[in-house]
């Protein structure tokens, strides 16, 4: 389907922003390798054939038996006398990933205690529970990147909706909305989180729906200006003349308008979706403990100085991640800019 002449004058702005068009092929090169993690860093094995069989250990468990072991437990595949038994007179091989530790796995072969400097096993060194470093930011970086990703999404579904019914109708209903908004943004919202996650054990989708509570004001105030100025356009009137229900003035007619504006915004409430988490996490009020975490990760930085690797990792992994969203909001502020797209 052939785009129209302003989408295509969008892209170009879009293009023309080389920062923010390169960033976002680097993000989604990373984004889509963090998706595969447990292809890139698992401790168990990706495939193995053993006696003209294959076998998927890192999609389902195997017993010890299964390889002419002596026990009936879970394969232990690390054990060099199991990996001895597969690969024995040429029966067998076994297919590792590049990492051979996942977000949870503690390496029990240390030659100094936890947290160990990077070398050749562990890339970029273990925390202080002996867990691979690059391992956990590889896993880190999907989950907090998903987490952004889920509560952008419904934050900005809910933002709009509340938006656009308070600049439409106008009168009471945006008075009594827009003190209610003043009111809940006036709460602090980071003790709030921290103490709603005290009360319960966080997980995933809770935390998401605590976040939610506050994060969907973002957008309010910028649809609510789009559709104050938009129903007093005269074809809004005409269609409220021609008898068109509202919802369908609202969404059909005056929304496409007022997501102009509402995209330049979603980048930024993506970062700030990471920076809430990564901050709940680095206090212990975050997901539960064990989860693969960039907040956690910069924790143990601080509490293990003499480990720099830790906190630098962290940093880093931030740094560049944030970056990225950051150059690609600029980019697609440029893009929706009605300065750059006059025909």
């Amino acid at each position: 389907m052939k785009m129209s002449p302003v989408n295509q004058r969008r892209l170009a702005n879009f293009k023309a922003n080389k920062r923010g068009f390169w960033s976002l092929w680097i993000f989604l090169a990373l984004f889509i390798v963090s998706l595969g993690a447990e292809l890139i860093a698992n401790d168990q094995p990706l495939l193995i054939e053993y006696k003209d069989e294959l076998y998927s250990p890192a999609l389902k468990t195997y017993l010890e038996t299964d390889f002419g072991g002596e026990f009936e437990s879970p394969a232990d595949f690390k054990d060099p006398y199991l990996q001895e038994l597969i690969e024995e007179d040429g029966q067998g091989w076994i297919l590792w990933p590049l990492i051979r530790y996942d977000h949870q796995t503690i390496n029990y072969d240390l030659p100094v205690p936890a947290p160990s400097p990077p070398s050749a096993d562990n890339l970029l060194g273990t925390d202080d529970q002996g867990r691979d470093v690059l391992a956990r930011v590889i896993y880190g970086f999907r989950i907090s990147i998903l987490f952004a990703l889920v509560l952008t999404l419904f934050s900005s579904i809910i933002g709009v909706i509340a938006g656009a019914i308070q600049g439409y109708y106008g009168g009471y209903v945006d008075l009594l909305f827009q003190r209610f908004i003043e009111i809940w943004s006036g709460l602090p919202v980071l003790f709030l989180l921290i103490i709603l996650a005290s009360l319960v054990e966080p997980n995933f989708w809770w935390l998401l729906g605590i976040m939610l509570l506050f994060s969907w004001m973002n957008l309010v105030d910028v649809v609510r200006a789009e559709f104050l100025r938009g129903r007093n356009l005269e074809y809004v009137r005409a269609a409220r003349a021609l008898g068109v229900p509202n919802w369908q003035i609202m969404f059909r007619h005056i929304l496409p308008n007022a997501m102009v504006a509402t995209l330049t915004f979603m980048p930024f409430i993506f970062n700030s979706g990471i920076v809430t988490l990564t901050a709940l996490d680095f206090l212990g009020f975050g997901l539960p403990p064990g989860s693969a975490s960039l907040g956690e990760l910069i924790a143990q930085g601080k509490d293990n100085l003499h480990a720099p690797w830790l906190g630098m990792t962290a940093f880093f992994a931030l740094s560049i991640m944030l970056t990225l969203l950051i150059f690609i909001g600029e980019a697609v502020r440029d893009a929706f800019d009605p300065r750059k797209t006059q025909l």
